[in-house]
């Protein structure tokens, strides 16, 4: 499960709903082993995105297997101050939208912290709040998340080992986090009740549930790095009983994971040795070719030497594997373009090729893969783009008044009678400039913010030359809440994704593989493309099709992913910055930053460039950005 350098237990699955399904069976076989004995069982719980399959879960079980929560004593970890329980953001109402009001557990046996109370009586009601847990016999099982500070529950760096409950200030990178919730950063409360790193200690067992790309680094840290306050997730190295249940990219950057030679003998394949001699280029800061025998030896690699042969062999494979990824040509080439000696493109036998680019949010395909877009208009392929969410939360409620004033005078100066104009105008002034921060917009708010984030979309897509008939919104249902949280997936939005898909017939698909955007919406978007094509694979156009996974507006992918490297020149980079600031909502300040405050093109931009200087730094040509893609294999799975 674990290894010798991991100071705390880890176990990887290849899928994050995996994890989840592990630690809801755990909580179930406690609950009953508990109620076989006539004692009651005491849980620590927590709300946020990482634990929402585990309630899942747990209701299922109740419903399907008669999982009685008639023995289960609840504390949850935190609480946002001030905070009413009503609120949208509460975790009192999280926690009864998402498990209580579909389980049988009595109400008295709820324990949330409250964020209605006085600031000045905190103290005694935080030790009262210790007391309940003490008199229930303490916590049996903790579920905790992390975040990218490494606190747990919301004890920021610097928290004490011996803390216990308290109110506390956020600090600014956990505001930042929570911005995605609140409807911005400014949004977010200042303060908080926790359960201190001592109350979380005293737990008998405890579960951290870690998921996505933008967790990796923080648990490399928190498991193989040194028990420090800086990092409160580091004081679990000395807990006896606790486990991390982690999918395949928050494990990413564990050296079992990210360089397993060090640790042990392992088997050589095409993959980890790609791996192991671009992380050796670059910690030796030498391209490709010019390793010797005594740069793999001095870097622990002397395994890899003696199974593959010499260094310059070893070499000329990493090499020639990523100069064929380098192709100017994504949609392959005409014949008229080919010249003896090109290295087959994919499906390069079908010429123009018809594509598809899913977008989960207007933006996204400028964003991520601009340049890529713009080439395959240019070299004459029928490029279609569609747009899985309206994307309207994320628009500022200024905005959407300026808007909706520019219609109201351009009625008026051109007497235009439209139907309904005073109704806008009456809502506006009623709602919109009334609005509560947090506060979920009405229909009508949220379909004018939808038209607003379209009409950028389709500047954004003229920029870089798409037909406007080859633009599909496809507003999938699970977006339509008005809330950051989702709905599931439903069997509509699946149907609507396969009507285009079979009404087009695409060559090639393009979808963000991109999983740490705040608030999930990329990874609901991949999971239903990725159903659909499933569903499709019967399809006689589909044995013709490929899909690409991109990334870039929240992360890239590493050299030793990429499978096809689109390079751009100075001035696609220029023509791809234009088609990003056709999106002027998002300029400037986006809602939802997350964890990189930077504006989307500067993010874009950084990240191309720098997975340009990484190839030039192994040896590869020189070019002024590069945006690189991951093919689906139809079976691997991004949780989904």
């Amino acid at each position: 499960m674990s290894t010798a350098n991991e100071r705390i237990p880890c176990q990887v699955f290849d899928r994050a709903s995996e994890a989840s399904i592990a630690a809801a069976n755990e909580i179930a076989d406690l609950i009953r082993r508990k109620a076989a004995a006539g004692e009651k069982c005491v849980l620590g719980l927590v709300t946020g995105s990482s634990p929402t399959v585990i309630y899942e879960e747990l209701i299922r079980q109740h419903a399907e297997e008669g999982l009685s929560f008639k023995n289960v004593i609840t504390f949850n970890l935190d609480e946002f101050y001030p905070m009413h329980p009503n609120e949208l953001q509460s975790v009192a109402r999280c926690m009864h939208e998402q498990l209580f009001d579909h389980v049988d557990i009595p109400k008295n046996q709820i324990h949330i912290p409250d964020g209605t109370i006085a600031k000045e009586i905190s103290s005694d009601y935080c030790q009262r709040y210790e007391q309940a847990i003490r008199e229930a016999g303490g916590i049996d099982l903790q579920i905790l998340g992390i975040n990218r500070t490494g606190h747990i529950g919301l004890n920021e760096p610097g928290s004490d080992r011996g803390s216990r409950t308290r109110m506390i200030t956020l600090d600014s990178v956990t505001r930042i986090d929570a911005a995605s919730d609140f409807f911005g950063a400014e949004n977010v409360p200042r303060y908080s009740i926790t359960l201190g790193v001592g109350t979380i200690l005293e737990a008998k067992r405890i579960l951290l549930m870690a998921f996505g790309e933008g967790k990796a680094k923080i648990i490399a840290k928190a498991v193989e790095g040194y028990s420090s306050s800086g990092i409160p997730a580091t004081f679990l190295q000395d807990h006896p009983n606790t486990l991390f249940l982690l999918d395949e990219a928050a494990a990413s950057n564990l050296t079992r994971i990210q360089a397993p030679w060090l640790l042990n003998e392992i088997r050589w394949d095409s993959k980890t040795i790609r791996r192991a001699v671009i992380d050796l280029s670059e910690e030796v800061g030498k391209a490709i070719l010019k390793l010797t025998d005594a740069d793999y030896n001095e870097q622990g690699l002397q395994d890899l030497l003696a199974a593959h042969g010499s260094a310059y062999d070893i070499n000329l494979m990493v090499f020639r594997h990523l100069q064929a990824t380098i192709t100017g040509w994504p949609g392959g080439k005409p014949e008229h373009a080919k010249q003896i000696g090109d290295r087959p493109g994919h499906r390069d036998d079908i010429f123009p090729k018809r594509v598809i680019i899913f977008s989960p949010h207007p933006d996204d395909d400028v964003i991520s893969m601009g340049g890529t877009l713009i080439r395959l208009v240019d070299q004459g392929h029928e490029v279609h783009i569609a747009y899985q969410t309206s994307g309207n939360i994320a628009v500022f409620d200024e905005d959407a008044i300026r808007f909706s004033e520019f219609v109201e005078d351009f009625c008026r100066e051109f007497k235009i009678r439209a139907e309904g104009l005073e109704q806008l105008e009456s809502h506006i002034d009623e709602f919109l400039k009334k609005k509560e921060p947090g506060q979920v917009d009405s229909n009508h708010i949220q379909k004018l913010k939808g038209l607003i984030r379209r009409g950028e979309a389709r500047e954004g897509a003229r920029c870089c030359g798409v037909n406007d008939q080859h633009l599909h919104f496809l507003d999938l249902p699970f977006y339509q809440t008005g809330r950051v949280t989702k709905s599931p997936i439903s069997e509509a939005d699946l149907e609507i994704t396969l009507d285009l898909l079979r009404k087009v017939k695409p060559h090639q698909i393009y979808a963000a593989g991109d999983l740490s955007d705040p608030h999930g919406t990329h990874r609901t978007c991949l999971s239903v493309i990725l159903q659909a094509c499933q569903q499709s694979q019967g399809d006689d156009w589909y044995d013709d099709c490929d899909v690409w996974l991109y990334r870039g507006a929240w992360q890239e992918w590493s050299p030793h992913e990429i499978e096809m490297a689109v390079p751009l020149s100075p001035q696609e980079v220029a023509q791809k910055r234009a088609a990003i600031f056709k999106h002027e909502s998002q300029k400037d300040r986006a809602l939802f930053p997350g964890s990189d405050v930077r504006e989307f093109w500067q993010r874009a931009e950084s990240r191309n460039s720098e997975t340009a200087k990484k190839y030039d730094a192994l040896g590869l040509a020189e070019y002024a950005a590069i945006e690189g893609f991951v093919q689906w294999d139809g079976e691997s799975g991004l949780d989904l």
